[in-house]
């Protein structure tokens, strides 16, 4: 048995891509090394041949394998023209064909195991535990073992195990992995809760109606699954070719061993006509193009991304971290007297606050802090503070209005605020409303060159997917210049929205950075994440990530994506006419098997420095 395993561990080892690719590749140097200092050596022929079994074993295995299925694909030709080359002494020709085209294979191969650790990434996000209430005791269960009906029990820190009802308690729930929300949401008696949102600040009893497979994010893990399966591999030009191509080559190659009984003649032609530049340029290029992006902080997943970027003709962009900075920020500072003083008693009174809108103003204020006499947060409606003999509240409405507070003079301005789709508190001083203080998630620097520059180069829709709500959202795509809003979406919603502009012929790009930005991510035509502020899931789930939050990145990807496809075609129309000319030549008796051999290694030549232009390109 242990024999067996380790047998099976050996063979599965020979086969990888990617460690015959770190094998073959300094084998096949030093070979040629050997070679030009040693012409005609032992040595050199020895580790061509050792280059051919390394990349070729695996390539005819893909080959027999297709044939079972009666495809004849180009590994069927190199695996034939590998083999030809080899038994009349060409083991260079052998060696380079099996090699580049192995490694460009482990290239096209990558995004596959990029992609397998989406969902692992969204389950281990998910709650593990729960505490629920039985027979008057508390304990701990797992998440997945909590009953409909039953009541849980979370405290802060803690992330929302089921779906369901407040029945007990007030709490500011974080729902950013659901909906993307930066901002808390207040959660008290007969508010619905759903999985995967984190208590911040206070504590929640929930009646269960939604368990297990069916809670919020048990659907979001489902959805991107779902996606993932819809998305059909992109079909590469090659490839297309290849099912007339490779038959042809090998029945004209049979031909002409009928008709001239010459076996080296047969081999030749099927040697030249193995399409070396053909095989290295969709990888050459797609190398050069994703090498380009990679040194901006722009990583595409495999040559199969790059090519879908290329036919985008719809961007849809998430809100919360995607557009804007993600972290609440005072925008304005309101007073009926001196702004400056007013954000320092307010800083003061909140020293202690652990509220989201307390940390915006600390954040604001770069003094040195006064020390409160008195602290008291009132859960949902803001704090009541001592501040050097001033009596303070800061918070929203209901606070001013609890305390008879007039409300009358900043009542126009603070609608106007609230319209913008600010966040206004509300600050009274002794009694007396003394200003507004607007918090709100402001824009990232950049994002409506974004915007211009995608309508600048053609795409024709833009769109705001967010789960914010209506009035931030529209004020937000208005400052931005984004043509259509949708807000106050679920996860599940916003691939509705990707899948309806597919429905309608557009090839959609979805940028975002949460685990709520994941299904419609997977659904996308292209999916883009935000790398360094993106959850692992968007991240994992995305076929191009931007390392380094940049979004204004965005068109330099879909403009360097167009570029290296044009130059894959430049490649591909180059390699056939070569192609097609030394074939020619053999078949009229003008091109033997030194000169199509010199030829042939001239066009690999100029297909490679062709796309090495890719490095160099920078956006007009």
């Amino acid at each position: 048995m242990t024999r067996s395993k380790s047998s099976t561990l050996w063979v599965g080892a020979f086969f990888d891509k990617k460690w015959n690719s770190l094998l073959a590749g300094p084998l096949l140097l030093a070979a040629w090394l050997i070679g030009r200092m040693n012409p005609g050596s032992g040595w050199s022929m020895s580790l061509y041949i050792a280059v051919t079994l390394i990349s070729g074993l695996p390539i005819l295995r893909s080959a027999i394998g297709q044939l079972r299925w009666k495809v004849v694909g180009i590994p069927a030709l190199v695996s034939i023209a590998a083999i030809g080359a080899s038994l009349i002494g060409e083991y260079w020709e052998a060696a380079v064909v099996t090699f580049l085209y192995s490694f460009g294979e482990y290239l096209q191969n990558l995004t596959l195991e990029r992609t397998r650790g989406a969902l692992k990434s969204l389950v281990e996000s998910a709650p593990k535990t729960a505490r629920v209430r039985r027979d008057g005791e508390e304990i701990e269960i797992p998440a997945g073992k909590v009953n409909r009906g039953e009541f849980v029990i979370v405290r802060p820190g803690e992330k929302i195990p089921v779906d369901g009802v407040v029945v007990r308690g007030q709490a500011a729930v974080n729902q950013a992995a659901l909906t993307g929300e930066s901002i808390p949401v207040e959660r008290t008696g007969g508010d619905g809760v759903e999985s995967g949102g984190i208590v911040e600040l206070g504590y929640l009893e929930i009646e269960a109606r939604r368990v297990g497979s069916d809670t919020t994010y048990s659907r979001i893990i489902h959805l991107v699954e779902e996606a993932q399966e819809a998305k059909a591999p992109a079909q590469q030009f090659l490839e297309r070719f290849a099912r007339y191509y490779t038959p042809a080559i090998i029945a004209m190659s049979v031909v002409a061993l009928i008709i001239t009984r010459n076996l080296d003649l047969s081999l030749t032609l099927l040697v030249i006509a193995c399409p070396g530049a053909l095989v290295i340029a969709a990888p050459v290029s797609f190398v050069a193009g994703i090498g380009n992006a990679a040194k901006r902080g722009v990583i595409f997943k495999g040559g199969v991304h790059l090519e879908a970027a290329s036919k985008i003709d719809a961007v849809a962009l998430d809100k919360t971290g995607t557009l804007t900075q993600g972290q609440p920020q005072v925008v304005a500072i309101h007073s009926q007297g001196d702004e400056e003083e007013l954000l320092r008693l307010v800083a003061g009174a909140e020293r202690y606050s652990e509220h989201h809108l307390g940390g915006a103003v600390l954040r604001k204020y770069q003094g040195e802090l006064p020390e409160p006499e008195s602290f008291e947060t009132i859960p949902g409606q803001g704090v009541v503070a001592q501040v050097e003999g001033k009596s303070l509240l800061v918070g929203n409405r209901r606070l001013m209005a609890e305390n008879d507070l007039d409300l009358d003079k900043l009542e126009e301005l603070a609608q106007r605020e609230e319209a913008s789709g600010r966040t206004v508190v509300w600050v009274a001083k002794d009694g007396i409303v003394e200003g507004l203080i607007s918090i709100a998630d402001v824009a990232r620097p950049g994002a409506k060159e974004l915007v211009a520059a995608l309508k600048k180069m053609g795409i024709e829709e833009t769109i705001l997917l967010t789960g914010d709500n209506k009035r931030t959202a529209e004020a937000l795509a208005a400052e931005l210049g984004i043509g259509q809003v949708r807000s106050e979406l679920m996860p599940a919603d916003k691939l509705s929205q990707i899948r309806a502009l597919q429905d309608q012929g557009y090839k959609v790009a979805m940028v975002g950075d949460g685990v709520n930005d994941a299904p419609a991510l997977a659904g996308a035509d292209l999916g883009i994440a935000m790398g360094l502020a993106g959850t692992d899931a968007a991240v994992e789930t995305a076929d191009l990530t931007l390392v380094h939050d940049q979004p204004e990145l965005i068109p330099y990807a879909l403009a360097l994506s167009r570029a290296t496809m044009a130059n894959l075609k430049q490649n591909v129309v180059f390699a056939l006419i070569i192609v097609f000319a030394l074939l020619l030549g053999v078949l009229v008796g003008k091109v033997f098997l030194g000169l199509g051999m010199f030829i042939h290694q001239l066009s690999v030549l100029a297909v490679i420095v062709n796309a090495m232009r890719l490095l160099g390109y920078r956006r007009k």
